[in-house]
């Protein structure tokens, strides 16, 4: 699966399906039923947020799409920009405005229309006027250079199709000193031809990430400098019986017991920091 267009395409076609599952319809790539809130209170809960950090957002901003908690090493300070590729429904952008305060500000970004107006939507309901949405793909950025304190993302770079060119943004519009902070999938070594040429394993974060080494080391040819993984953990055999998108993409390659094993070995979370040399 080469062609950037398809990709993006099928990416944008999966999650506007989980928007809508958020509301009670199916979701998924092969149609595969959400198990709604409580499903992405499990999610969330193996990946690393706390019962208090998802009681403290809007209804249906938690989506259950994470791999991790970017936030979670993140050191956010009151009147801080923190930006957020890939926001989804607005899960983490609610958590970071909680911390910027009144004179700090929340970006979020996404190229899927459903999820922004979810994310707006949610916006309202919780009065966060210190967060704001903006529909675009995170390798054409649509913000400002040298504007944003901490960049944050969360299981969303892997689905690009051309992550040098996010690196490269997010450089971009990070200011001198600033703090890159993502949670994301990454490989130990190369997955089957069959699960990399796989539409529903590319929007289920797996035919789309690239080898650990190759991941960090785009993140270092964008020049940012301290590139580190702070934690890695195994994502495959928790989460795989519980999230959907996950769940669907497993299904439509319908793996041996031994091809899963080796799968679910490569398949990585990892919490990645860098920063913007000042």
């Amino acid at each position: 699966m080469t062609d950037e267009h398809e990709i993006r395409k099928q990416v944008r076609k999966s999650y506007a399906k989980v928007v809508e599952g958020s509301s009670g319809c199916c979701c998924g790539p092969n149609s595969s039923c959400c198990g709604g809130a409580t499903t992405a209170e499990q999610i969330s809960g193996k990946v690393g947020y706390s019962a208090e950090e998802m009681g403290a957002v809007p209804d249906g901003s938690n989506l259950g799409l994470g791999c991790g908690n970017p936030l979670a090493h993140a050191a956010i300070h009151e009147g801080d920009t923190v930006l957020d590729l890939g926001s989804g429904a607005g899960f983490d952008c609610f958590l970071a405005a909680r911390k910027v305060g009144k004179t700090g500000r929340v970006i979020g970004v996404d190229m899927t229309h459903e999820m922004l107006m979810k994310a707006r939507d949610n916006a309202k309901k919780a009065g966060a006027t210190n967060v704001e949405f903006r529909l675009g793909e995170i390798e054409a950025l649509p913000v400002a250079d040298n504007s944003v304190d901490l960049i944050i993302s969360n299981c969303v770079i892997n689905l690009s199709p051309d992550k040098a060119r996010v690196f490269r943004e997010a450089y971009r519009v990070l200011k001198p000193g600033g703090l890159l902070m993502v949670s994301d999938i990454v490989l130990t070594r190369e997955l089957p031809e069959s699960v990399r040429s796989s539409v529903d394993a590319y929007a289920s974060c797996i035919a789309g990430a690239s080898l650990k080494d190759a991941y960090l080391d785009l993140i270092r040819k964008a020049h940012f400098s301290d590139v580190a993984v702070l934690e890695e953990t195994q994502v495959l055999s928790d989460l795989a019986g519980i999230d959907p998108l996950l769940k669907a993409g497993f299904d439509s390659l319908s793996p041996s017991k031994n091809d899963y094993s080796e799968i679910a070995e490569s398949v990585k979370s990892v919490k990645v920091k860098a920063v913007k040399r000042k």
